[in-house]
């Protein structure tokens, strides 16, 4: 493959991740204006990934070797439909149970973080390791003081808000892919 070609070739799959990050942002933004609907999708589909996982555990149970796993694969299926089950046909209710462990987990992750950057203190840039746990912390505390009410718009948001940023990374790094295909392409031409 020659340079020439080389060059169209990464430009057309810049092209591609571009058009990719602005579906991505849009698909962001949208979520972040509906975010009970988002969350009620988010609940029901990892109810329905939680009941295709519980029914895996009682397949992997039937190949156990002891009894003790056998019955160990068994209550794992178990808990796993009957949590599958309350979340994909009881969503609004799991959006509420979700949010408050989102923000519990949050808290977590704050007091891991915060330990992590002392740790590491002497280290560059152990701070943001601490602007993390403060964010975190902030978040979960939000969370928890407004829940159940926060049910309304925490998840939904913060997946809009992932998939937002997700789709404005992609747009950046395919425009500077394209930007560099573009110069090393002019090199070539005044090089020839």
């Amino acid at each position: 493959m020659s340079a020439q070609n080389l060059t169209e070739e990464v430009k057309k799959r810049s092209a591609w991740s571009i058009f990719m990050g602005v579906l991505t942002a849009a698909l962001g933004a949208f979520l972040i204006v509906y975010p009970l609907a988002t969350a009620t999708v988010t609940t029901v589909l990892l109810g329905w990934v939680l009941i295709f996982v519980g029914i895996a555990q009682f397949v992997f149970a039937l190949h156990s070797q002891t009894v003790g796993n056998f019955f160990l694969k068994v209550l794992l299926g178990v808990l796993s439909v009957i949590a599958g089950v309350a979340l994909a046909f009881f969503p609004i209710e799991g959006v509420e149970v979700l949010t408050g462990l989102l923000g519990t987990l949050l808290l977590v992750q704050a007091g891991l973080a915060t330990v992590t950057a002392f740790q590491i203190r002497p280290v560059e840039g152990w701070g943001w390791f601490l602007f993390d746990a403060a964010v975190s912390f902030f978040m979960g505390i939000l969370i928890l003081v407004r829940w159940p009410s926060s049910s309304v718009w925490a998840i939904g948001t913060l997946v809009g808000v992932a998939a937002l940023m997700g789709g404005i990374s992609k747009i950046m790094i395919g425009a500077k892919i394209r930007t560099g295909a573009g110069t090393v392409e002019r090199a070539l031409q005044r090089a020839a």
